[in-house]
C-alpha cells in the first residue's frame, strides 16, 4: 500500500486534538516535512483556546524511529573531500524548537506510544507530560550506535526520569527497553495492553481536557524549576504560583463546585 503523502494526520474530538505521525513505511521517522507539519500543528493548537489536551501517536507499527538518516539534512556526503554535515544545525532549527514547544505547552500533551520509539522518537515521547505505551512498544536510545549522543532533550530528560545509572546504561548501550521495563523504572507513566491503548488514551485525554489547564501547566513548570531550588526557594515559588492561580476563574469555579457538590466547569487556559 502506498504511503499517504500527508506526513501528519489530525483529528479533533471535542477539546482533544490527536496528532498522528504518518510516515509508517519509515516507522514515522522525522524528515523535514514531518518536522514542519508537527511544529505547525502544535503551534496552531497552542493558539486555539478550544483545545485543552493534545495526543501524539504514530501510524502503523511504530511510534517514531527518530531521525530519518536518509534525509539530506543528516545523510553523509560520501564524495571524497566533501564537508561533513553540521547536524548541530538540525538540532537548533528543528529538534530544539519542537522539544521546547511541547515542554512549554499551555495544555497537557500525552504520548500514546503504539510501537517502537527510537532515538529522537523516544525523547519526543518523554518530552510529553504523560506517556502511555502499548505493551508491545519499546524505547531505544539508539544514538551511540551511530556515534552520536541523545538529543531532542534526552540528556536532560533521562537522568531526571530514571536516575543517572539507568540513564547512562540506556544511552551508552543503546539496548531496547520494553514498555513494561520503562514503566518499572519510571521512564513512562503506564504500560497497557495493545488493544486498550487507543481507548485508555482517549479516556485520559478527555479527563485532562476537563481539568483546569492553567493549573496543570503551572504544575509542570513548578516541577521543572523546583528541581534546581532548595526547599525554602521552592516554597516561595509555590506561594507566587498560588497567588497567580488564586486570582483565576478556575480557582473560584473549583471552590464553588466543591461546596455546591457539582462538577466544575473550568475555562482558563
Amino acid at each position: 500500500m502506498a504511503e499517504d503523502a500527508t506526513p501528519l494526520l489530525s483529528r479533533r474530538d471535542g477539546a482533544v486534538l490527536t496528532l498522528t505521525l504518518n510516515r509508517p513505511q519509515a516507522l514515522n521517522s522525522f524528515d523535514g516535512a514531518l518536522h514542519d507539519a508537527l511544529i505547525g500543528a502544535l503551534k496552531a493548537a497552542a493558539a486555539d483556546a478550544g483545545i485543552r489536551c493534545v495526543v501524539i501517536t504514530g501510524a502503523g507499527r511504530g511510534f517514531c524511529a527518530g531521525q530519518d538518516l536518509s534525509d539530506p539534512a543528516v545523510a553523509p556526503d560520501l564524495t571524497p573531500g566533501a564537508q561533513p554535515r553540521d547536524i548541530g544545525n538540525l538540532i537548533e532549527a528543528r529538534y530544539k524548537p519542537l522539544a521546547m514547544l511541547i515542554h512549554q505547552f499551555p495544555v497537557p500533551v500525552i504520548a500514546a506510544v503504539n510501537g517502537v520509539a527510537a532515538g529522537a522518537g523516544a525523547n519526543l515521547a518523554l518530552n510529553c507530560d504523560i506517556v502511555l505505551a502499548a505493551r508491545s512498544a519499546s524505547f531505544i536510545q539508539a544514538f551511540s550506535k551511530i556515534g552520536l549522543i541523545p538529543d531532542c532533550g534526552g540528556t536532560w530528560l533521562l537522568p531526571r526520569l530514571v536516575g543517572r545509572a539507568n540513564a547512562l546504561a540506556l544511552a551508552l548501550l543503546g539496548d531496547k527497553c520494553s514498555a513494561e521495563e520503562a514503566q518499572r523504572i519510571g521512564m513512562i507513566w503506564r504500560c497497557v495492553d495493545d488493544a486498550a491503548l487507543a481507548e485508555e488514551t482517549q479516556a485520559l485525554a478527555q479527563r485532562l481536557a476537563a481539568m483546569p489547564s492553567k493549573a496543570l501547566a503551572e504544575t509542570r513548570r513548578a516541577f521543572d524549576i523546583a528541581d534546581h531550588m532548595d526547599l525554602s526557594t521552592a516554597l516561595s515559588m509555590e506561594g507566587e504560583a498560588q497567588r497567580r492561580l488564586g486570582r483565576s476563574h478556575d480557582y473560584l469555579e473549583g471552590v464553588s463546585a466543591f461546596f455546591a457538590k457539582r462538577t466544575p466547569r473550568f475555562k482558563d487556559r
